[in-house]
């Protein structure tokens, strides 16, 4: 069997070990066994890959010093960034990721179509070399997209430029004129081929994309990195079709098309329009409503009471937020969920599907603090049973337990999908201040008559309770 015949099969394999990895990363109790699947299949790919350049004679021993040199040091510092990197800054560090993807695929249609023109055009003539000029445009297009948004989604969430959208005048017919002189540059490109073309079209689309993402504002990255995320697969599989790679193919379609299906969730959960998303018009800043301002006068409560008021129920949910994870909080929390059990209370987590700052990361929080997994739900999951709860912990959260969704059309945040906490009957509010959330806008909960504010850090207001509550242990519940 010929080295390429067993490259082809090794990325078959491959790609079918990266569809099981989806599949695995889909629930949170088969995720390390998904990312395994994906680990395997890339190490799948990246030796069939290595083996195929090996085999080749036309390379020189040079090409595979450096490719071999090139792995070594991507896994070095993919490793380190592993280790370092803290769970509230994997939202960021993902951002990055997406721009060495867009970059890329930049770098991949520029020798493309270098090494199409030197050979003299090769085995492309006529309409198939047509093709692959506009594979060589497209993909440049997405590539540097994908690169400059990806950098400014990195510097929204790292706080190293303003989060605030930038607004300049006629944005949106910006955006369009930069899809327009995409489409005419395309054109002129692929009936008269040349260089000039491709830099015209980089520069567009590197400020296309830069002022694309800085026009929206910090508070809606998550679903931009979501979007990015999938930008970056369709950039690597224009790479796989210009390189003849099936798997950049494959794998690229997988994650384009997850990626835009995860954006669609995301904008359903914040009551977005995912066509505005991908068209650029997500930038747009919501009007101010009624939930804006002040609603009354709000009442304090402090871990002592919290604890007592803990001791008495029956049924509570925890619902996190992103200041859990700033807070780190996790570990506490599931102390607390523990000797709650340990007493014969019912206790569950309510999740919203953008609890962090990504879909998931306060499920990956929670299952590294050994929460077991059958007592954190989905929001569609838990509403219906807020009725019947007797206290609901919001430990960080705000626009995702916000009545104002529900009850006032005129709030920017109306119809988005949110956790029904007030309908139990006490809820407490773990909070630093009475500040606004990402939406900007007041939030009424914090005035209602069974709404309590615990002020302060999450993690000393969950160690204060779990202090007060482990001093009046009781005998253990027996099973």
């Amino acid at each position: 069997m010929s080295a390429a015949s067993i490259a082809t099969a090794a990325y078959l394999v491959a790609a079918l070990l990266f569809i099981f990895c989806l599949a695995g990363l889909s629930k949170h109790e088969t995720a390390r066994q998904g990312w395994t699947y994906g680990v395997a299949g890339m190490a799948v790919a990246l030796a069939a890959t290595i083996g195929l350049t090996v085999h080749d004679s036309s390379v020189r021993g040079t090409t595979v010093l450096i490719l071999v040199a090139a792995l070594v040091v991507g896994g070095a510092v993919g490793l380190w960034r592993a280790r370092v990197v803290q769970m509230t800054g994997m939202p960021e560090l993902i951002a990055l990721l997406h721009s060495f993807v867009g970059l890329a695929a930049v770098l991949v249609g520029w020798a493309s179509y270098i090494e199409v023109e030197r050979n003299g055009l090769g085995d492309f003539t006529g309409s198939l070399l047509r093709i692959h000029h506009a594979e060589v445009f497209i993909g440049i297009f997405i590539g540097a997209v994908t690169l400059t948004g990806s950098v400014v989604a990195n510097l929204k969430l790292s706080a190293r430029i303003k989060s605030a959208p930038l607004v300049l005048p006629g944005k949106n017919v910006l955006n369009l004129a930069a899809l327009v002189a995409f489409a005419v540059l395309t054109i002129v490109f692929v009936t008269h081929p040349s260089l000039w073309s491709i830099v015209a079209v980089t520069a567009v689309a590197l400020l296309f994309g830069w002022h694309l993402v800085a026009s929206i504002g910090g508070g809606d990255m998550p679903v931009v990195v979501s979007m990015l995320n999938s930008y970056s697969g369709w950039a690597a599989a224009a790479g796989g079709f210009l390189l003849g790679n099936d798997l950049l193919i494959v794998t690229g379609a997988l994650v384009g098309s997850s990626g835009a299906y995860l954006s669609y969730i995301m904008c359903k959960a914040m009551n977005r329009s995912f066509f505005s998303v991908i068209s650029g018009g997500f930038g747009i800043e919501a009007p101010s409503g009624g939930a804006s301002g002040a609603e009354g006068e709000h009442r304090e409560t402090f871990a002592e009471e919290t604890a007592e008021l803990l001791t008495r129920a029956s049924r509570v949910v925890i619902a996190p937020g992103y200041g859990m994870a700033v807070a780190q909080a996790q570990y506490p929390v599931a102390e607390l969920t523990r000797l709650l059990r340990e007493r014969g209370v019912e206790v569950r987590f309510g999740i919203h599907p953008v609890a962090g700052r990504l879909p998931g990361h306060m499920n990956v929080l929670l299952a590294e603090a050994k929460v077991p997994y059958d007592i954190v739900l989905e929001m569609d999951e838990i509403n219906d049973d807020f009725a019947d709860t007797d206290v609901v912990l919001v430990i960080g959260a705000n626009d995702t337990v916000n009545p104002s969704a529900a009850d006032d059309p005129g709030s920017p945040i109306a119809g988005m999908p949110v956790l029904r906490v007030w309908e139990a009957a006490q809820v407490v509010v773990f909070k630093r201040s009475m500040a606004s959330g990402y939406a900007g806008v007041q939030n009424p909960l914090f005035f209602r008559e069974n709404t309590a504010m615990l002020f302060g850090d999450a993690k000393a207001g969950v160690d204060e309770i779990v202090g007060a509550l482990a001093a009046n242990r009781p005998a253990p519940v027996p099973a």
